[in-house]
């Protein structure tokens, strides 16, 4: 099975780094002419240059930052312009720092919802049309295995993440009758920037060495490893494909095996 993305377009959120670098890469290898989209317009313009073009893709780039949505909006409408069909949208955006919820501000529950949730349901409802029009749609979330089970010290992530899936698999009983697919990546423990923060907070609050906890970590994967974002990018260019047609509405862990439950 070879999986070919020609002549499809993919917005690709968070994409200068880990999973979202990662997918943008696959997407492109596979095919697909690639927006990517994040905050940092110079990394933006450096990845551009990394993405594959053997195919004769029409890659492009969208500077955005997610914790002002109105701003989002109107980026949307010029880019429309530009490229009225879009048929892949990978939501993907940095969790919220780590920390207790009963520690939380409330400004900090509002702001994770603003930029998971709000921004993914604004890219959604201005690519649906297209997608509807084009009998063919794929809207993939990048979210975390806390969906399942919630983790230790990410009070504010587990909440938001959790309201993510649950609109993720309401919108996806919706759209399913326009060819539209909506699925969820569950990433585990992988190999990212957002890691080796969470690595180096519990090392300072538990006073000790990085390397400790990171052995403690691997430890409590079935396959003594973290994963890496090519591992999940993978996944995601199958779910980007016409061979997921009838996958829709469901959280997939790609952890190693780590989260207990089913």
């Amino acid at each position: 099975m070879q999986i070919q993305l020609q002549g499809k377009r993919a917005f690709v959120c968070g994409a200068t780094q880990g999973i979202g670098k990662a997918i943008a890469l696959q997407f492109a290898k596979s095919g697909a002419s690639v927006t990517i989209c994040a905050r940092n317009e110079n990394v933006l313009k450096q990845v551009i240059n990394e993405l594959d073009k053997s195919l004769h893709q029409e890659h492009s780039y969208l500077c955005a930052d997610f914790s002002k949505p109105e701003e989002l909006k109107k980026l949307l409408e010029a880019y429309n312009r530009n490229f009225p069909v879009v048929h892949i949208l990978v939501n993907n955006t940095g969790g919220p720092a780590p920390g207790s919820i009963v520690n939380a501000q409330t400004h900090e529950f509002l702001n994770a919802f603003q930029m998971h949730l709000i921004c993914n349901h604004i890219l959604v409802q201005n690519f649906l049309p297209a997608m509807k029009n084009a009998q063919y749609g794929r809207i993939i979330n990048i979210i975390s295995t806390s969906v399942k089970q919630p983790l230790p010290n990410l009070g504010v992530s587990n909440t938001i993440r959790a309201a993510v899936a649950n609109w993720a698999k309401t919108l996806a009983n919706e759209v399913a009758q326009y060819g539209i697919t909506v699925n969820n990546i569950l990433p585990g423990a992988t190999k990212t920037q957002r890691l080796e923060q969470i690595i180096q907070q519990k090392a300072q609050r538990t006073n000790l060495p990085i390397s400790q906890i990171e052995q403690e970590m691997q430890n409590e994967i079935p396959m003594k490893r973290f994963g890496l974002p090519e591992e999940l990018a993978y996944l995601a260019t199958f779910l980007a494909s016409p061979y997921a047609a009838y996958i829709t509405g469901v959280n997939i862990p790609v952890d190693g095996g780590r989260t207990s439950c089913l």
